[in-house]
């Protein structure tokens, strides 16, 4: 599609609201991008007020599903359980450590559900909690986001990041996008489910289930066994708002079975979710 039409007067990329994974960051720098133009993949939220972690284009070194370094006079750490700093190259809490002009002061009426939500007493109330998992590299200190705190998925035990699932799926030349979400199973605790589109056709019966097997070996070898999708779903799209952000709380209900009963008026495609209810 990016081919039908002139891109030359493009000088720099941006993207937001979900973490992007190495594949396609470099599919957006090569295809959109020509392979000239920096991608500023920024980290930030409504409550900070702009942006947090992002590289500075033409400055910054950039790195493929990487957000880089903190915005000058941000200080954003990666913690334990415990609100102690981890090493670099180790996952913990995305936090961040002093006050910024545009922070969020408060939540209208409530107070209290400010101070619960962001400043929790597990880390002595000083720290802003993001709600989001990170790590940094071991040698260079780029930060990168491996999605929501409570999207981390425990399966026989095992913990696992849906972000490290959804990679290795889009890794497989036959994947556009991919979301995994968890539900409820009665043999291991969780179950992975994932809702695929593929950069083809959206695949029906023999076909669907032949392709469904694919992945799911795919992702065994990527990552391990324990990481093999219980259940697959294949999509045209997968359900967003109009800024882009994948609706993962509508995907948990569509993996329970249960029916959506949230406001799905900012969906940019509502449509979707009837397509998605049922597995490969």
């Amino acid at each position: 599609m990016p081919k039908k039409y002139n891109l030359s007067s493009l000088r720099i990329l941006g993207t937001v609201g979900e973490p992007i994974n190495p594949e396609a960051w470099m599919w957006y720098f090569n295809t959109v991008g020509g392979g000239r133009c920096p991608i500023v993949d920024t980290f930030w939220q409504t409550e900070t007020g702009g942006h947090m972690i992002t590289p500075l284009p033409g400055a910054t070194p950039l790195v493929p599903g990487s957000c880089t370094l903190p915005f000058p006079g941000i200080q954003a750490a990666i913690v334990d359980e415990t609100g102690h700093d981890v090493d670099w190259g180790k996952g913990g809490f995305l936090v961040v450590k002093k006050p910024w002009p545009a922070m969020i002061r408060t939540i209208w009426g409530d107070p209290d559900r400010f101070k619960k939500s962001y400043y929790p007493a597990d880390f002595g109330g000083k720290l802003y909690l993001a709600g989001d998992g990170a790590i940094r590299d071991a040698k260079s200190g780029y930060f990168t986001i491996m999605g929501r705190i409570d999207d981390v998925l425990n399966v026989s035990g095992h913990r696992m990041g849906t972000m490290e699932i959804e990679s290795a799926l889009v890794s497989n030349p036959m994947v556009a996008e991919a979301a995994v979400v968890g539900r409820p199973d009665d043999l291991t605790g969780e179950a992975i489910c994932a809702f695929v589109v593929l950069k083809s056709a959206r695949p029906f019966g023999d076909e669907a289930h032949r392709i469904a097997n694919e992945l799911r070996n795919w992702v065994g070898k990527e990552i391990g066994p324990i990481a093999k999708p219980k259940d697959i779903r294949f999509g045209d799209n997968l359900p967003k708002t109009r800024s882009g952000k994948i609706m993962r709380r509508l995907l948990r209900v569509l993996a329970k079975g249960e029916e959506i009963s949230q406001d799905v008026s900012t969906l940019e495609n509502p449509a979707i979710l009837e397509q998605l209810k049922t597995n490969a």
